[in-house]
């Protein structure tokens, strides 16, 4: 850990995860967990672990989805399908404070961990599932994958460009489980603080991702139009979005509200009558005459170069960005000097990693290590008083090759 020895424990110090998880989202959850001080014990797979470490190797020949979402974590390898598995898993669900688990449809209650079954056993108990569509409905028992949720939810079908629809670029549907199933543990962890008792934490990744969509959802039931794909524009508010400049570059910026409009009209495009022109007149007004006003935008633009027109942008109190790579967040100024960066160990040395975006006083996130596959196998094993080398064995197999042990 890397907890300044002068500031207080964290908030989650004391509390044991147990996490039968894989890819992103009930990783991503638990890594939070662990960066708030939580003790989360991952269980991974004989035959390699958690398979999201094969999905590439960007970072010094590992998973970048891997690193990003485990550290802090203890790796136990084990055959949750041999008797011997189950009794170590037995072991540790009856040390824990939370059961995270993102197995597929069903898994979960054939191994006995279903909230119903380990509640009877371990009443304080919290029990998290994560799932694609939630239990119960005709959907309960279908596979999801973040690019399939993002299809279910509609989401794709307003991103993109009027002629061609597009998944966004990251994992959103995992993320957004992920977020809600940690804060849901949270949660918990303070209901159980009043009452005593665990709770079930119930995240579907349809229902995380429909919330996100609420404002399209509700905008198509109630007019009955479809949201249009609008690219780097917005959908509902112009201008909103990137322009092209007279140098060749492009500049994304927005506005919202008239009192923004009516100073971008007279200090940066300096045509204070567009302000009463009616096709310009409200929002509404802008965005049914989107395509002439941004010609009349860009044609402004094109007299001038982006280095000049960041200025004007800014004296007028009209937000704006660079349209940046990835590698330009890396570098980028804004979480250099606020300190964000920090350094952590993985299997194949030390990388670079964020701080968590909220920063609470009086404590700095955990960010703990990346495990190896299996690392902890031998300790955690012992610990349970199961360290004969006979078993030991029989519940923590090799890494494969394809592993990072």
């Amino acid at each position: 850990m890397n907890q300044p020895p002068n500031l207080p424990a964290l908030p989650l110090s004391g509390v044991t995860v147990v996490a039968l998880e894989h890819a992103i989202a009930a990783p991503f959850a638990t890594r939070q967990l662990a960066d708030l001080g939580a003790r989360v014990i991952k269980i991974e797979r004989e035959g390699g672990g958690d398979f999201a470490r094969g999905y590439d190797a960007h970072v010094n020949g590992q998973s970048g989805f891997f690193v990003w979402v485990n550290r802090g974590k203890e790796s136990l390898q084990l055959d949750i399908k041999t008797d011997a598995g189950q009794e170590v898993l037995r072991r540790l669900i009856a040390r824990a404070d939370v059961l995270v688990q993102n197995l597929s449809p069903g898994a979960a209650r054939k191994l006995g961990c279903d909230f119903e079954r380990l509640h009877a056993l371990h009443p304080r108990l919290i029990v998290c599932d994560i799932s694609g569509y939630g239990e119960g409905g005709p959907y309960s028992q279908k596979k999801a994958y973040d690019l399939l949720i993002q299809a279910a939810t509609g989401l794709i079908s307003v991103t993109g460009t009027p002629e061609q629809p597009a998944r966004v670029g990251i994992s959103i549907a995992d993320i957004a489980a992920g977020m809600y199933a940690y804060t849901g543990i949270l949660s918990a962890l303070l209901q159980r603080h009043q009452t005593g008792e665990g709770a079930h934490v119930e995240v579907s990744m349809f229902e995380a991702l429909t919330e996100w969509m609420s404002f399209p959802v509700y905008a198509h039931h109630y007019s009955g139009r479809q949201p249009l794909r609008s690219g780097m524009a917005h959908a509902a508010i112009t201008p909103y979005g990137q322009y092209a400049v007279g140098d060749g570059e492009k500049i994304v910026f927005g506005l919202q509200n008239e009192r923004e409009w009516e100073a971008f009209c007279r200090l940066v495009v300096e045509e204070p009558g567009w302000v009463a022109d009616a096709r310009f007149a409200s929002n509404i007004a802008r965005v049914q005459h989107r395509e002439e006003l941004t010609g009349l935008i860009e044609e402004k633009f094109s007299r001038c170069s982006l280095d000049a027109l960041v200025p004007r942008l800014e004296r007028a109190g009209i937000a704006n960005a660079p349209l940046n790579t990835p590698e330009d967040v890396w570098n980028h100024p804004q979480l250099a000097a606020r300190n964000r960066w920090r350094s952590v160990q993985t299997p194949a040395g030390a990388i670079g990693a964020l701080l968590p975006p909220a920063t609470v006083s009086g404590f700095e996130a955990a960010m703990g290590d990346v495990p190896g596959c299996g690392a902890h196998t031998a300790a955690i094993l012992a610990e349970l008083g199961l360290g004969e080398p006979s078993l030991q064995h029989e519940v923590a197999p090799q890494c494969s090759a394809a592993g990072l042990g």
